[in-house]
């Protein structure tokens, strides 16, 4: 199990690959409650030229820590993952809360990245107050995550993930999310950026994927039919087109 040693903590992470010499790294952050796993459709898929790896946030599975409650905390520690990984430069995907800690760490430390994935996200993620109360209670949300007709054995397994994450640390990232508010710092997001998002999402709906779109510069919009808000784990087969497309542009800059 690779781990990493970021702040006196072990934080744990998955990679595609154990040789990644001249390859450049893709760095995947989940979303609330999640973990490394909710990507492994990704991971298991390849791009020339590029590594995949996938971390578990703190506190957050099987990464020590206690979770955080604030988007740019979550940023920080990406940082010093990064920089204890010793990428010199790596393209940043985040899906929902995720993709909130791949804006601001762009607008943060925008020397660090070359490219920014931004899926199932938006620039403000408002939760309602019966929402972080079913959170704070430690409830599952998966009625609201999936697009109708989902098969019930695909949210079983990632349920079963979510489950490794004390109530608490989710409780604290549905927090993180409800403060998240960067409106008006759009346009300062110099990074390339994929941006995509299921038609049927319900918990960041797509009007929250064209705003990103058209606020920042250079940007593209993949919206995948038959997907809710876990699109990368609904539809990894057209996710995973969207983002090789993406990758192999970037490799031509």
């Amino acid at each position: 199990m690779p781990t990493c040693q970021v702040r006196g903590r072990t934080l744990y992470y998955q990679t595609s690959s154990s040789v990644s010499d001249g390859k450049t790294p893709v760095l995947f952050i989940h979303g609330s409650g999640g973990s490394a796993h909710i990507w492994s459709n990704q991971l298991a898929f390849e791009v020339p030229g590029y590594v995949h790896t996938a971390l578990d946030l703190p506190g957050h599975a099987r990464s020590q820590g206690s979770g955080a409650q604030s988007v740019a905390d979550y940023a920080s520690w990406v940082r010093d993952f990064v920089l204890s990984m010793g990428f010199s430069s790596c393209v940043l995907a985040g899906h929902s809360l995720g993709g909130a800690v791949a804006m601001m760490a762009a607008l943060s430390f925008p020397e660090l990245f070359t490219g920014v994935i931004l899926v199932g996200t938006g620039a403000k993620l408002r939760v309602a107050p019966k929402v972080l109360s079913r959170a704070r209670q430690g409830a599952s949300f998966a009625d609201y995550a999936y697009a109708p007709g989902t098969s019930p054995a695909i949210k079983q397994k990632a349920e079963k993930e979510f489950a490794l994450t004390a109530p608490e640390v989710r409780y604290g990232d549905f927090v993180a999310c409800d403060r998240f508010d960067i409106l008006d710092r759009m346009e300062d997001i110099a990074l390339p950026a994929l941006i995509v998002c299921g038609e049927q999402d319900r918990l960041t709906p797509v009007k929250y994927a064209q705003y990103l779109h058209e606020h920042i510069p250079e940007s593209r919009l993949e919206v995948i039919p038959r997907a809710g808000h876990m699109v990368m784990w609904e539809q990894p087969e057209a996710c995973n087109r969207c983002l090789q497309d993406f990758l192999q542009t970037l490799a031509q800059k």
